[in-house]
């Protein structure tokens, strides 16, 4: 091998092995060196990964090097991972000042960053699943960093045999890939359906579905959502991690499969059902909810169903742009949750008014008219075929139509100005962000089913209705019937909780004193 075949898979390797390095180092030194190893290795993973996706960006690396992936699809994921990480190890380094088990969380966050790290560049199947379960282990020791709450017991429990059940769908996948393709490279198994209208056989489609399946579970949508709203029991930065990176993973799994799950009617199907409706009930249930971090939790679980539906649509372009703003935004909100409570007071104490029906009408026409003629543009200066599809269109008419709405109601008079500006932005952001990653992912040809876009487009007029009527329409009997069903989560995750506790069951540990869970606690245990 030449040098300069070399040097990129020397570069590559680099990264998750500085940060396993810097992981074995912090186990064995004080507190704060431990701190300020970590800090030294996710720069340096930070730094590497920019260099990295500069090398891609610019066409100097090859899309296989060594061991490694290195399309800008990886090269961003990879970058993405050690942004989240060095936030994160930043934050942790002052938040959990006082905390007995601090060189323990140092360890595991390293060991997480280190293993996604490897998956999002691994072009071996076992490799991934290897680093997969290494991530989901980790992040368990960082759920049970409080073993003495209930709450975070049982969601670690739950979510470790969800988890384990995700794995073995991929498993069972990856057998049926390799015993079709004869390789175990990801390479290799992606582009034999690089091609358009390829033929699969029954074994290809089980995979295509079983991808799926892990994708959703790993993507916390209901009813298998219930550990993703209790981790908030867990410090807020594995809270900032799991939301800001590891939950990704589901997604990203489809987006490095998805030339084989472009090809599944039913794995598309699974997917548009069920994360469709997911992301709907999600993000009804969010709005009843109080605490901040509970609400972001829901959240979480209706953003990634959105991106599931998005990839089924075979906008990939948009499920990644969504992916990388979900991941960055969460990791704020959740380490800056503590001001969104005063925000949140504030907004509250805002004075409300209910926009009247004129003001809807008008708001919808405006939208309306501004996408309209937001896509003529997009048809007259391009002809991409990801921008023929409906449903991203009608998402964004009934937000920009909200908006509007909410704003004009109070009676500011400039405010239909500043909103023509703001929508205005919020298109053409839309607009040149989906291009530039249409630009840098490779161009797939996929036709998407007009019954799926319907599907999805109804879904999104269907939130757009129970948005209202949470807002505006709880003065009626049936809506406050339906919003305690929204209140109760629709009682699915206690469905599942007792199933799971039945079928698996653990013992929750009862409360105990801190002062003596500090006395009892080691700090070199791990």
């Amino acid at each position: 091998m030449h040098w300069n075949e070399l040097l990129p898979t020397i570069l590559l390797s680099m990264v998750p092995t500085v940060l396993a390095l810097g992981a074995l180092a912090s186990a064995r030194q004080p507190r704060k060196r431990a701190w300020r190893t970590a800090k030294i290795a996710t720069s340096s993973g930070l730094l590497l990964a920019v260099v990295l996706l500069g090398l891609g960006v610019f066409q100097l690396l090859p899309a296989v090097s060594g061991a490694w992936l290195t399309t800008p699809l990886h090269l961003i994921m990879l970058l993405l991972a050690n942004f989240i990480g060095f936030v994160v190890i930043r934050y942790s380094a002052t938040y959990l000042q006082g905390e007995p088990r601090q060189r323990r969380f140092v360890v595991l966050a390293q060991t997480v960053f280190a293993a996604v790290s490897v998956a999002v560049l691994s072009n071996h199947l076992v490799v991934f699943l290897v680093a997969w379960l290494t991530i989901g282990l980790s992040m368990h020791q960082l759920l049970m960093f409080y073993p003495d709450r209930p709450r975070a017991a049982l969601a670690a429990h739950k979510k470790f045999l969800f988890a384990r059940g995700a794995e073995l769908c991929a498993l069972a996948a990856f057998l049926l890939l390799y015993l079709h393709h004869d390789s175990a490279r990801i390479s290799v198994i992606t582009g034999a359906y690089a091609a358009p209208g390829v033929a699969l056989s029954i074994g290809e489609q089980a995979a295509a579905c079983l991808l799926a399946l892990a994708a959703l579970i790993k993507c916390a949508q209901l009813p298998l959502h219930g550990w993703l709203i209790q981790v908030v029991e867990a410090p807020t930065p594995v809270s900032a991690a799991l939301h800001g990176g590891v939950i990704n993973l589901g997604g990203y799994l489809l987006l490095l499969f998805y030339p084989l799950l472009s090809a599944s009617t039913p794995a598309q199907a699974l997917i548009l059902v069920v994360a469709g409706v997911s992301s709907v009930l999600a993000a009804l249930v969010m709005m009843t909810r109080i605490s901040i971090k509970v609400r972001l939790a829901w959240s979480t679980s209706a953003q990634m169903g959105l991106m599931l539906v998005e990839i089924a649509l075979g906008l990939v372009e948009l499920a990644l742009l969504h992916l990388i703003a979900h991941s960055c935004y969460k990791a704020y909100a959740f380490l800056s949750s503590g001001e969104a409570v005063q925000q949140d007071l504030q907004r509250r104490q805002a004075p409300g008014s209910h926009p009247t029906l004129s003001q809807w009408l008008s708001a919808g026409g405006i939208s309306a008219a501004m996408v309209v003629a937001l896509g003529v543009l997009v048809r007259s200066t391009t002809d991409y075929t990801a921008f023929d599809v409906l449903s991203p269109w009608v998402l964004l008419t009934l937000a920009l139509t909200v908006l509007l709405a909410e704003r004009r109601r109070q009676g500011a008079p400039d405010s239909g100005a500043r909103f023509i500006g703001l929508a205005a932005l919020v298109m053409l952001a839309y607009f040149t962000l989906k291009s530039l990653f249409a630009a840098l992912l490779p161009a797939f040809e996929h036709t998407t089913s007009l019954w799926a876009d319907l599907w999805v487009s109804l879904l999104f007029v269907v939130l757009f209705a129970g948005y209202c009527l949470q807002r505006y329409g709880l003065h009626l009997g049936w809506a406050q019937k339906l919003n305690l069903y929204c209140y109760a989560g629709f009682y699915l995750d206690e469905w599942v909780t007792r199933n799971t506790l039945r079928l698996w069951p653990h013992a929750l540990p009862s409360r105990i004193q801190a002062k003596q869970l500090h006395s009892d606690s080691r700090e070199g245990s791990l």
